[in-house]
């Protein structure tokens, strides 16, 4: 397991809290730990914690209005929600909370190795997602033109492309290593074509 994850624990439980914090403090998560559901939103706005434990049934805000919460405030980052429940597993139950955005579930009682499957399915699930977030963030680009493939399918001037998504404009210079490899040559090969001229009319 790895500890770059932060793991956000919302359960008014002393027992279940504590357990919860033993299993994932051994396997390195960085935890922090509520009794309800408004100081664990409060202070999901500054963390974004990649990974959120939390109780159904909870003072304040429940699991399902937080987790609801959470799903309408992201950007651009992705948080796996594990929702933990002593109700019925009933259809009307996981309906609601699958609307509300939750990815897994934990039925009270729970034992540390059910902790921990989730948190590896989590892993994975969040490791996937961020490769694909790299793959996304490639910019198709000719290797012969240098010309950039827009959303629309669209090949036009990498200028263009920047500009339409930053509004930065572009000036354009020669870099020392062109300049020695292409601009002098062509100059000295100009004015030799130039000698030549003044040669050839001479004589």
């Amino acid at each position: 397991m790895s500890s770059q994850y932060k793991v956000h624990i919302v359960e008014d439980d002393k027992t279940t809290r504590r357990l919860l914090e033993n299993v994932t403090g051994m396997l390195g998560y960085d935890i922090k730990s509520y009794e309800n559901g408004q100081q664990a939103w409060d202070s999901f706005r500054i963390e974004r914690p990649q990974i959120v434990i939390s109780d159904w049934m909870l003072p304040e805000m429940d699991g399902l209005e937080l987790c609801r919460m959470l799903r309408e405030s992201m950007t651009d980052s992705y948080t796996y929600f594990v929702l933990i429940s002593a109700q019925k597993r009933s259809r009307p139950n996981l309906e609601a909370a699958i609307n509300a955005g939750v990815d897994d579930f934990l039925k009270k009682p729970i034992g540390s190795d059910e902790i921990w499957n989730r948190l590896r399915v989590a892993e994975r699930i969040l490791n996937f997602n961020n490769q694909v977030k790299r793959l996304e963030s490639l910019i198709p680009i000719c290797c012969y033109c240098k010309k950039v493939r827009n959303d629309g399918d669209l090949w036009e001037q990498i200028e263009q492309y920047v500009n339409e998504r930053t509004g930065a404009d572009f000036t354009h210079s020669i870099c020392p290593s062109c300049m020695d490899t292409h601009v002098r040559p062509q100059m000295e090969s100009y004015k030799q074509s130039l000698k030549d001229k003044a040669r050839s009319i001479a004589d």
